[in-house]
Formats: C-alpha cells, sequence, structure tokens
C-alpha cells in the first residue's frame, strides 16, 4: 500500500510538472516562430459567412451583431440560428432584421434540436465557402476575420482555424483567474500542440471553417455534448489541417458563479471523454500516428484526475481512523504532493503562468500581467474541479450510457455583461 502510495503521489506530481514543461517550451517556440511577425495583406479576401447558433440569447446577441457592424473585411454576411428559444431572443432578432435589411439573415428552429443541429442549418444557408462560427456572446475584434482568412487563401488543406478567446466580465475570483487560465491553459497548450502537428480542439466560441471540409465530415454531429471536439477530430482524421490563430482575438463572456463554471467543465469533460472513446480507431491507423501523442496526452490527464482523488480519499480514511485510535500513527505523507516536490510543483505552475500572460499581453497590454496574482490561485480551484468533473464525465459516459440530448442551454454568461 505504502508502495502504490509513493508511486501515485509522485505520478500526481511529475505529470503536470512534465506537462507544464512541453507547454511551456511549445508556446515558446510557437511564440517566436509563428507569431512575432504580423500576416502579410491578401490581394483579394474571400467571402465568408459568420454563423451564430442562439438559445436564449436576448440580452447579448444585439451586442455581438453590432460588433460584427464593424469587421475590418471587404465581404461577409451574418447567418442567426435561433435553436427554439424560450425568451425574447426571436423579437430582437425580428427587430434586428429591419435595422441590418439583406446583411443579416435569421433561421428560426423549433423546436430546440441542438447546437450542432444549429450549425448545420447555418451551413446551409450560408453563401460562402469558408464560415466563421462565433457564440452569442463573442464579441469579434476589427481584424480578426483578415486573420483567419489568410489562412484558408494560402493552404488549400486548411480545414478549420481557431482563434484566441479573451475573458472580458472579471469581476469575481473565478472571472479574475479565466483570465489566466485562457492564456496559460488553453492558448498555451493549443501553442505547444500545433507545434507538435494536432490540435486537441478548437474554440468551439470561435472558429472558422472551409464548407467542403466540414461537407466531407458529414457536417456536426449530434452525439456528443461538445461538437467542437468532434469536427476537430473528423477534420484531422481525414488530413485537413486545423491550425490555431492567436491573432484573430475576440472578447467573451465566461461563468462566474460556482455552479456555472461546473455546468460549463462537466459539459467539458464528458464530450471529452465521449470524443476519446468515439475515436479510439485512431490507435489502429499507423497513418493516424501524430494524433497518438494528444490522445495520450488527453487519456493521461483522465488518470491524473482519479489518481488525484484516490489520494484524497485514501489518505481522509486514513486520516479518520487515526484520529478513532484505529492507527498508530496519522498518514505517512500528505496526500498531494509529496513533502519538497510541492514547491517545485508551485515554481513550475508560475513559471509556465509567467510565460503565457508574456505572450499574451501583446493582445490586452501589460494590464494583463496584473491578473499574475490571481492565476496563482488557479490549482486550488481549478483541479478540484477539473478533477471532479472528469468522475462526472466518466459516468455519464460509461455507467449511464444515456443517449446525448438534442436540446442545449446557453452556458452562464456571467455577472457582469458588456456596456
Amino acid at each position: 500500500m505504502k508502495a502504490l502510495w509513493t508511486f501515485l503521489n509522485y505520478f500526481v506530481f511529475l505529470y503536470p510538472a512534465y506537462m507544464s514543461f512541453v507547454w511551456s517550451l511549445g508556446g515558446l517556440l510557437f511564440f517566436f516562430r509563428r507569431e512575432r511577425t504580423p500576416l502579410p495583406e491578401l490581394k483579394e479576401y474571400p467571402f465568408f459567412s459568420i454563423i451564430i447558433p442562439a438559445h436564449n440569447e436576448a440580452q447579448t446577441i444585439a451586442q455581438t451583431i453590432s460588433y460584427l457592424e464593424h469587421l475590418d473585411y471587404p465581404g461577409y454576411e451574418v447567418i442567426v440560428v435561433n435553436d427554439g428559444s424560450r425568451d425574447q431572443t426571436p423579437q430582437v432578432l425580428d427587430k434586428l432584421l429591419e435595422r441590418y435589411p439583406g446583411w443579416l439573415k435569421v433561421v428560426h428552429l423549433s423546436p430546440n434540436s441542438g447546437k450542432a443541429n444549429a450549425l448545420n442549418a447555418g451551413i446551409l444557408v450560408a453563401r460562402a465557402e469558408f464560415f466563421l462560427v462565433i457564440d452569442a456572446d463573442c464579441f469579434l475584434t476589427p481584424g480578426a476575420l483578415k486573420h483567419f482568412a489568410w489562412h484558408f487563401a494560402n493552404s488549400p488543406r486548411v480545414g478549420a482555424v481557431t482563434g484566441n478567446p479573451r475573458i472580458l466580465n472579471r469581476t469575481t475570483l473565478l472571472g479574475k483567474i479565466q483570465v489566466g487560465e485562457y492564456s496559460s491553459i488553453i492558448g498555451l497548450i493549443k501553442r505547444a500542440q500545433r507545434i507538435l502537428g494536432k490540435v486537441l480542439t478548437v474554440s468551439g466560441v470561435l472558429a472558422a471553417f472551409r464548407r467542403s471540409a466540414v461537407v466531407e465530415c458529414g457536417f456536426f454531429d449530434a452525439d456528443t455534448v461538445t461538437e467542437d471536439i468532434d469536427m476537430t477530430w473528423k477534420l484531422q482524421k481525414r488530413f485537413w489541417e486545423v491550425r490555431y490563430e492567436p491573432r484573430a482575438v475576440a472578447w467573451i463572456l465566461s461563468p462566474e458563479t460556482v455552479i456555472g463554471l461546473w455546468k460549463q467543465r462537466v459539459r467539458w469533460s464528458q464530450g471529452g471523454v465521449e470524443v476519446i472513446k468515439k475515436h479510439c480507431d485512431v490507435w489502429a491507423d499507423w497513418r493516424q500516428r501524430r494524433f497518438w501523442p494528444i490522445y495520450f496526452e488527453y487519456v493521461a490527464a483522465v488518470v491524473w484526475a482519479f489518481a488525484l482523488g484516490f489520494l484524497f480519499v485514501s489518505w481522509m480514511v486514513m486520516y479518520v481512523f487515526y484520529l478513532f485510535g484505529q492507527l498508530a500513527t496519522p498518514p505517512h505523507q500528505p496526500f498531494i504532493p509529496p513533502a519538497w516536490t510541492g514547491g517545485i510543483l508551485a515554481l513550475v505552475c508560475l513559471f509556465q503562468f509567467m510565460i503565457s500572460l508574456f505572450i499574451d499581453a501583446r493582445y490586452e497590454g501589460k494590464s494583463l500581467l496584473r491578473y499574475y496574482f490571481w492565476i496563482i490561485w488557479y490549482p486550488l480551484f481549478y483541479w478540484i474541479i477539473s478533477g471532479l468533473t472528469v468522475f462526472v464525465g466518466m459516468f455519464n459516459v460509461f455507467i449511464l450510457k444515456g443517449d446525448v440530448s438534442s436540446k442545449w442551454e446557453s452556458p452562464d454568461r456571467g455577472i457582469q455583461t458588456l456596456k
């Protein structure tokens, strides 16, 4: 038992420390090789369709569309798919149609048919070969669409390009921590994965696609709760390239309550497990070998969550036994991290956080660095939440084995919205 305890302790320590090194090194390589130089202007920009799936988005949809009105791009259309909204979203959209005749299209679906089906409906209506998918709380910066277009115009094998979402609402501790998380955990990992050759997932809130590639993949599937992860894998399995473009910036509203964050992360965890289960055939095809490190890393993250949970529960049980006199001595070491490794892990995390904030400071200015204090609390809050959501996701997929509901709910948009 002691040997297992020691092994798991060091695994729980070494896994995040090793991956932090990989992500930091990969992020820096991406930054110096591909990110510092501005993308050149295209002689001609292709027409784009911007698709917005919306469900109960009356509070934010008008603001999102108003941002799209000021894009620095020569030709594009906006398509909003109202998927069975029960609030005032249909009425708001009908008024917006009067304000933007011809430029804005609205598709009303009833009843709620799911985000994947809403996206497919938008694709069928879209005129363009290239389309950008954004959420109804995504406020696109003026130059973002040009950065997406550059990748498609310069490579016929690019099937999707994911952008750089930045957290807008920062009124609570959870909001402030997510500012650093989107830089250190999401943005830095995507940079490193691009260096390795495959991306785990595009950001569902902000991603552009080539229509012919999506059609080849059979459109978006409704058999997972995260259609963005699934489409990313479907494209890359068919050898379409998926890229990360950090200069394509948008501002988004994130959950700022524990309940809202919990629901979001359960969906992410369950969707990840569903995709890993659905696409396990990559191991049987040598041509998919560049997928193996991404697949293995995700599975290792799941194992890490279970190891962390096992250590915590076993330490609690042994400590209770000690309090009631069933053990002569307290547990032989803290559940995590073991002894001196705790300080090393903290330093590694701080190093990773500093690198990510340094890279992304070019998109927010030096003011981003003030969130360095808040992100140091990330392991305390998010490791616990992430670990628990992995358990729930695994339970939903392998124990309940229920069908994925076609219905969807828009996530918590936070306490403070854009003025």
